[in-house]
């Protein structure tokens, strides 16, 4: 099998403390086709001595102010060419072989436009909390509200839908710019999910999500609200109603071909 070029992108800014962990989680792979890029926002810790001792093994890097997290990962996707995309936050991390799965899914499933995988989550000394079921996503069910959680650090998509979607995330948003990214990816394609293990998210005391949880709640409900409305003004078209359903399937391991397939999912 080809693998397919898969570009990973971490934003830091006084990281010291965990982006060692997310560095090695993504180049201990060892993926024969890694593109990954740092971008710091100009940290005075130690996040750039860091960054120094992997700089042989990333694409590129670069240390400087910016306007924020949305205008870091723009950067960062900016110097990535590979047909599949997503990030990693500087205090998160990759599963092991999780970068083979995501290769192997999108290599065998070019229908496959992005993907996500089991919500994961770790304390911050790294021991895994909690892994979510595997579960359908409809763009329907995400703008009633049902959106928790498009988990980020395990989603990724191919290039094709990233430009179609307008190549960029957006400044505007603020926290919530990943959950306004989902909402411009589901009006061109069906988030498929999989069992597999992709990313972990940590939680830690001092993290934008803890401390600052109700102003991304409020920008997100602000963002499906604008896409409601603008939808209902258009009289909610339906010109693609597969857009409006649930991916057909989960991708899940079966133990009888031991290989990935395409299972319908279990409903309760």
């Amino acid at each position: 099998m080809e693998w397919p070029r898969i570009s990973i992108v971490t934003p830091c800014l006084n990281a010291a403390g965990y982006l060692e962990q997310a560095l090695d989680s993504v180049l201990g792979q060892g993926y024969p086709e890694l593109q990954y890029v740092v971008v710091d926002g100009g940290s005075t810790d130690g996040t750039l001595d860091v960054i120094r001792r992997h700089e042989r093994h990333l694409a590129a890097w670069v240390s400087e102010p910016d306007r924020g997290h949305a205008d870091a990962l723009n950067k960062g996707f900016a110097r990535t060419s590979g047909a599949v995309m997503g990030w990693l936050n500087a205090d998160d991390v990759l599963h092991r072989g999780s970068l083979r799965l995501l290769g192997r899914l999108f290599a065998r499933f070019p229908e496959m436009e992005w993907l996500t995988g089991q919500a994961s989550h770790m304390d911050a000394a790294g021991s895994v909390l909690a892994v979510g079921p595997a579960r359908e996503w409809s763009r329907l069910a995400f703008l009633s509200g049902d959106y928790r959680w498009i988990q980020q650090e395990s989603t990724y998509w191919r290039r094709s839908l990233w430009d179609r979607a307008g190549g960029r995330l957006s400044e505007s948003v603020g926290l919530a710019c990943d959950f306004e990214l989902w909402v411009r990816f589901f009006r061109h394609a069906r988030l498929h999910s999989t069992e597999g293990l992709i990313g972990a998210f940590r939680y830690h005391p001092t993290q934008a999500t803890a401390t600052r949880l109700a102003d991304y709640e409020q920008q997100a409900h602000r963002v499906r609200m604008d896409e409601l409305a603008t939808l209902l003004e258009a009289g909610l078209p339906l010109r693609d109603e597969a857009l409006w359903a649930a991916a057909p399937a989960v991708l899940k391991y079966d133990w009888r071909t031991r290989d990935l397939q395409p299972l319908t999912i279990e409903r309760s």
